[in-house]
């Protein structure tokens, strides 16, 4: 334990940054779990039957590092702890999965990693369910996580405690760092609770709770530490123990407590390091060996799971739209899409808080996630959807960033997308939402406008398992099928959906719809080609992905010598100046939206076939 301290010591004093106090108070519990409980292997990060930790206290990412070098993954090496918060190092502030291989979640925002490991034992007990035997357990590891008071004062954290001891999650161990900071509310949520006083290194008691967590069958474990923050420090016990530097008074004394005086920076005694021989993962292969020779069917799914892969020819299960089919909201259109792809990819799980019915998000036919006993599921956990109304993504905007930050390819599905739901007033009508999920990096939003274009949103979002993606999805009808509009097209971002008859000529004007305003910038499109302009009409129903397109699409889609565009978005116009230019014009709203029928509110901002076609014209008069 003097080891490990000193070597975080040494790496804040090197960095001049980082959080030293909730490391030095929890050494003990981290390095216990590296080295004694954990089942893991470092020349193999990403063994499928691994137990996984997450760090929900990010800013104690250090002491993560630490354990990681220490247990001997190559991540992390001396010379990256001399690099912690360094640009481009391997050892960021907070620990990011995409960066450092041992790293599950990133985490940070606090709380977060709480809810990500809920989500990995929910994985875990619904992987298992699908495929254990009673004579063989293919899928059988523990989720430990480190949660802070940060994390405890975080609505999130006891959301999902309560649904962890809903679902008996009885392989999930939450270790609360109490360094003598307040906890409101009681812990016993249905949790089987312990408290551990490790203010002196009290090793023994701590293992007796890891042994009372894993006996335990019917609920999960809540491990209260008491620690002490900043331990060894003049500063322990305080805030000031939080993060930065010690002085050189502070450092020395420290070294003569634990008797490292005449020790270099970083020295780490030979026999700190883990020893352990990693057999668990190959005891794990002989169990698939004889899983696959008596359940080869199953088998085969589950190797198919492990791969990320999905059954060939699943895209196909989309359903088609005419226009002779009847016209529906794209909420109905993505609802009938998730129950087609549900029925040929197993990996598909999620659902939605008390809004199923009206996100239309439910699988029918399927099973919920329930308490044991007998747990009947369907569905795997690799490809997770969440759905809610889009002006409640506000509530999940950590989360739905992380995602995007951790290369996660969850399908976000946000109804209920526009002022166009009418009478629930402002405090439900999205208008800066769009632009808001527009601004998080990676992340792809979609807008369709129909059955066609939901039905290629979600063959691009599935396709895409690395990055998350957002549909936003009308509540009410669309007022037609669009002709031109296609599945196919949806993976270029942006395409022309109706265009002026002579290909020889360029449009005088652009008129740019996503969603529900794609009809009405047609029929504007068809009132001004009757007076004789020229007009094209172009659905921009992913910004991201049409960005990415090679510049020839770009410019065949949006001719830079076509200078007149009109964009229409029941949202924010922020950011839409970039696709009309300078001498463009945005429909769009900067207010926060109108209770009263959808129709008055509509015609009160701008949205009305009449108002896209005069602004067109006064365009065009310029």
């Amino acid at each position: 334990m003097d080891n490990v301290r000193m070597l975080i010591v040494d790496s804040v004093q090197h960095a001049k940054a980082g959080h030293a106090g909730m490391a030095l108070g929890m050494a003990e519990v981290a390095y216990f779990l590296y080295r004694h409980a954990m089942n893991y292997n470092p020349t193999s990060p990403n063994w499928f039957n691994r137990d996984r930790f997450v760090l929900s206290a990010g800013h104690g990412s250090l002491l993560q590092y630490v354990c990681l070098h220490l247990a001997g993954f190559q991540s992390v090496q001396i010379e990256d702890l001399k690099c912690l918060c360094k640009l481009g190092s391997r050892t960021p502030g907070h620990p990011e999965n995409v960066v450092t291989e041992g790293i599950e979640v990133t985490t940070g925002p606090l709380g977060q990693g709480v809810a990500n490991a809920v989500g990995l034992s929910l994985a875990e007990a619904h992987v298992g369910a699908r495929f254990n035997k009673p004579d063989v357990a293919v899928v059988d590891h523990k989720t430990y996580c480190i949660m802070g008071d940060g994390c405890a004062m975080e609505g999130l954290s006891n959301k999902v405690a309560s649904l962890a001891a809903h679902w008996k999650l009885h392989k999930l161990t939450l270790i609360y760092d109490n360094n003598h900071n307040t906890i409101d509310g009681s812990t016993s949520l249905g949790w089987n609770t312990i408290t551990v006083d490790n203010s002196q290194g009290n090793l023994e008691a701590f293992k007796n709770s890891l042994i009372s967590a894993h006996s335990e069958t019917r609920k999960p474990t809540f491990i209260r530490v008491k620690t002490t923050i900043g331990k060894l420090s003049k500063n322990d016990e305080t805030s000031k123990a939080h993060h930065g530097t010690f002085d050189d008074d502070d450092v020395k004394k420290m070294k003569q407590k634990v008797k490292w005086d005449d020790r270099e920076p970083f020295h780490v005694i030979p026999m700190v390091y883990s020893t352990i021989e990693y057999q668990q993962e190959l005891e794990w292969h002989s169990k698939l060996y004889y899983y696959q020779n008596k359940y080869p069917e199953e088998a085969a799914e589950f190797k198919l799971l492990l791969a990320d892969g999905m059954l060939p020819g699943w895209e196909s299960s989309l359903p088609k739209w005419s226009m002779s089919d009847p016209v529906d909201a794209t909420r109905g259109y993505s609802g009938k899409c998730l129950n087609a792809l549900a029925k040929v990819l197993p990996g598909l799980i999620g659902g939605s808080a008390d809004l199923a019915s009206s996100n239309q998000a439910y699988l029918h036919n399927f099973g919920d996630f329930k308490q044991p006993d007998g747990l009947v599921l369907h569905g795997g956990g690799l490809i997770p959807f969440a759905a809610t109304f889009l002006v409640f993504s506000d509530y999940m905007k950590n989360s739905v960033r992380l995602s995007a930050l951790s290369h996660a390819g969850v399908l976000y599905i946000l109804t209920h997308d526009s002022v166009r739901i009418g009478e629930d007033g402002p405090t439900h009508q999205p208008v800066e939402h769009l632009a808001g999920l527009r601004a998080i990096p990676h992340l792809l939003l979609f807008r369709p406008a129909d059955g066609k274009e939901t039905a290629g949103s979600y063959k691009v979002a599935i396709e895409n398992r690395n990055v998350p993606s957002v549909l936003a999805l009308s509540r009410q009808k669309v007022a037609a099928n669009v002709e031109g509009t296609s599945a196919e097209a949806v993976g270029k971002g942006g395409y022309i959906i109706s265009d002026i008859s002579d290909k020889e000529l360029l449009p005088e004007i652009i008129l740019i719809g996503t969603g529900s305003e794609l009809c009405l910038c047609e029929a504007s499109a068809n009132v001004l080609r009757k007076e004789g302009r020229r007009v094209r009409v172009v659905s921009l129903v992913c910004w991201r992905l049409f960005d990415r397109q090679p510049r020839d699409h770009k410019e065949l889609v949006l001719p830079s010598s076509v200078s007149k565009h009109v964009s229409v978005e029941t949202g924010s116009p922020l950011g839409w100046k970039e696709y009309v230019g300078a001498e463009g014009f945005v429909i769009g709203i900067d207010n926060f939206g109108s209770s009263g029928p959808y129709s008055e509110v509509l015609k009160k901002y701008g949205f009305t076939e009449e108002i896209v076609t005069q602004t067109a014209k006064s365009l065009l008069a310029k």
